[in-house]
């Protein structure tokens, strides 16, 4: 007997021992997390959720089922503190998978409820169809009499017995559409509860983080991940105040972010900022192979048209269209081209902007510039005068490609585009006709001939042209005219400036071949005249064009 006990108690220690060495299950814990910091970028966003949870001592898995689909789950970086030592393990996301409605038995009983009064609805719709077909029938198969012995009767009998067969037929007409509008109903409802029974797909994330906690302790967690589904674009606001005798010209210049985003999850009261870099061109630049070149392949033999026809018909494939037209399109945006660093900009306070409700436009920062006006005008093509206002970008970060709504002297004039412009360079911005800066463009000479002492050897093409200016101002005011000088790219064709041309200032301005400009201070009301005269010669066997460069 004591051979048995100890036999026993030997057993009971192994099974102990092996019990023990078996790791404990990590235990899932259900969180929650909501979304506390957003940075857009031109292409996407990187979002950050906070999940609060309270940790038991050992391994456990935070599982949180509130992420977007949208999420790219390889960007999941999750980082945190707590009360104890906590050790952040593996990340997972995944679909949840789609669960049957709680309430099955229910919707179940529901719908056999009413499809059972349908069938009802059904019988009574049959029984008053029987009811207008028996008094059709007694209508249209009623004897010459109706007494008893099928003598005539009355008028008035007759006139009864015409108005029961109306009162019947359209008792049974009333009959049946009620019956078939309740059915209808009836139809609506069962589909609305089939729905409801079948399976939905997940709308969420679940992302499941493993942790271990040397203590039990209550940890607050950082997730961020990046999303597609983002965007933000840069627009202004420019509002120029013109001056007067006695205050000068100022020009306030308004950034703003248009963002919007359709992520699938709201972003409410978060703190939001919106950053340069464009995530969508990675990290490095393209790499070049090498460039190759040679002499083109001599063409393959044709086989004969009897015998390939066929196989070219059962054995060619469809021609890609898309390739052939350069690919699949894309949609035109605003590209930022500034240095490898980036510029974030914070916004101010709390935010909030729903999935899928469109665009907001937030004001990023503002600044009072004192700008230089002039007004320039290219009579060449149209003889307006436009305000314009220049001035040298201080601020370190760039403006970026945008829409820029225009104001002058607090009126609405138009929409433009801001053009990138780093630290130290000088922008242009055009703030509408100057109506009271009076520019006309006359052609003075358009003569078309040859040349040659004695044999004609080339042929010439001499143009004369005057622009008048006049400014209507009571004040003086800085005056650009531009215009085009042809540019030859071919030595046999050659392009002067004739003497009697008024010199310009500047020579191929904005880095734009052949395109000059005159610039003046005009005084109140003065008139002043702009001669240009240039001709083109060419040898007299060959023709130009002149085209505007691509």
């Amino acid at each position: 007997m004591r051979l048995n006990a100890n036999s026993y108690l030997t057993a009971s220690l192994v099974v102990l021992t092996a019990v023990a060495a078996v790791p404990a299950r990590a235990a899932d814990i259900a969180a929650s997390s909501a979304v506390d910091a957003v940075t857009v970028y031109p292409d996407g966003a990187s979002v950050t959720r906070l999940v609060t949870l309270d940790l038991p001592a050992g391994e456990n898995s935070a599982v949180l089922k509130d992420f977007p689909l949208t999420l790219d789950p390889s960007s999941l970086r999750v980082e945190g503190e707590a009360g104890a030592k906590l050790t952040i393990g593996a990340i997972d996301a995944k679909p949840p998978r789609a669960a049957p409605p709680v309430n099955l038995p229910e919707l179940d009983k529901r719908i056999e409820a009413l499809k059972d009064a349908r069938v009802d609805l059904q019988g009574a719709i049959d029984a008053a169809t029987a009811r207008r077909k028996f008094a059709e029938r007694f209508a249209d198969t009623s004897p010459a009499g109706i007494g008893d012995k099928g003598e005539a009767r009355p008028i008035a009998e007759w006139r009864a017995a015409f108005a029961a067969v109306g009162e019947e037929i359209a008792s049974a007409d009333t009959a049946i559409r009620e019956a078939e509008r309740k059915q209808r109903e009836l139809d609506r409802e069962i589909a609305r509860l089939e729905q409801d029974k079948a399976q939905k797909p997940p709308s969420k994330l679940e992302v499941r983080i493993e942790l271990a906690a040397a203590a039990a302790t209550r940890a607050t967690l950082r997730v961020t991940y990046a999303v597609r589904s983002a965007r933000w674009t840069p627009l202004y606001d420019a509002r120029l105040d013109t001056g007067a005798k006695d205050r000068k010209p100022a020009l306030e210049l308004v950034r703003r972010a248009e963002i919007s985003q359709a992520t699938g999850e709201d972003w409410s009261n978060v703190a939001l900022s919106v950053s340069t870099v464009r995530t969508a061109r990675g990290g490095s630049a393209p790499e070049l192979n090498s460039l190759i070149v040679q002499y083109p392949p001599p063409p393959r033999p044709q086989a004969s048209v009897s015998g390939a026809m066929d196989n070219r018909l059962r054995s060619a494939p469809a021609p890609k269209v898309a390739e052939a037209l350069g690919g699949k399109a894309e949609e035109q945006q605003a590209t930022a081209d500034v240095s490898g660093f980036q510029v974030v900009f914070k916004i101010p306070g709390r935010v909030s902007l729903g999935a899928s409700e469109g665009a907001k436009s937030l004001r990023v920062s503002g600044a009072t510039i004192a700008p230089d006006l002039a007004v320039r005008a290219a009579p060449v093509k149209d003889p307006t005068a436009f305000l314009e206002a220049s001035f040298k970008q201080n601020e370190d970060a760039p403006l970026l490609p945008g829409r820029v709504s225009i104001y002058r002297d607090g009126v609405f004039v138009g929409r433009g585009q801001m053009a990138a412009a780093a630290k130290d360079e000088t922008v242009r911005l055009g703030f509408g006709a100057d109506d009271k800066i009076k520019i006309e463009r006359a052609v003075l000479k358009r003569n078309e001939g040859s040349a040659g002492l004695i044999v004609t050897t080339s042929k010439t093409d001499e143009r004369a042209f005057k622009t008048t200016v006049r400014n209507g101002h009571d004040f003086p005011i800085r005056i650009a005219i531009e215009d085009q000088l042809p540019v030859s790219e071919n030595e046999e064709i050659q392009v002067e400036t004739l003497s009697s041309t008024t010199p310009p200032t500047t020579s191929n301005i904005r880095d734009k071949r052949g395109v000059l400009e005159w610039a003046f201070e005009a005084k109140a009301g003065e008139v002043r005249d702009i001669n240009f005269a240039w001709r083109i010669r060419w040898p007299k066997d060959k023709g130009v064009v002149m085209v505007p460069a691509g």
